[in-house]
């Protein structure tokens, strides 16, 4: 079952791990909350779509990579950020959810 909302996503953060019926962006987006870089990344870098590719930017901006941030956030359609870093991920989140 998909959370209703952030709060409900951000309330899953005390499971051990994501559910695995939700879509892989939202689970890369819960690893990413959980403070798990890679498993996040791994499952991103495999998602060739354009949320695949936002997700990657996203990674790559919180990693400080901002050249390789740049690439995927052209490869999304979507301008470098000038939000938070949790701002962006709230978004993030709301966009799969929808």
């Amino acid at each position: 079952m998909l959370p209703k909302d952030f709060e409900a996503f951000v309330a899953s953060l005390d499971q051990p791990k994501p559910h695995t019926n939700w879509p892989e962006a939202l689970q890369a987006l819960w690893f990413d909350a959980k403070g798990d870089w890679e498993s996040s990344h791994n499952i991103a870098q495999d998602l060739h779509t354009t949320m695949g590719s936002w997700i990657h930017a996203y990674l790559h901006r919180k990693e400080g990579d901002r050249w390789n941030a740049g690439y995927w956030y052209r490869q999304a359609g979507r301008p470098f950020p000038e939000q938070s870093l949790d701002a962006e991920l709230k978004e993030l989140v709301e966009f799969a959810l929808n």
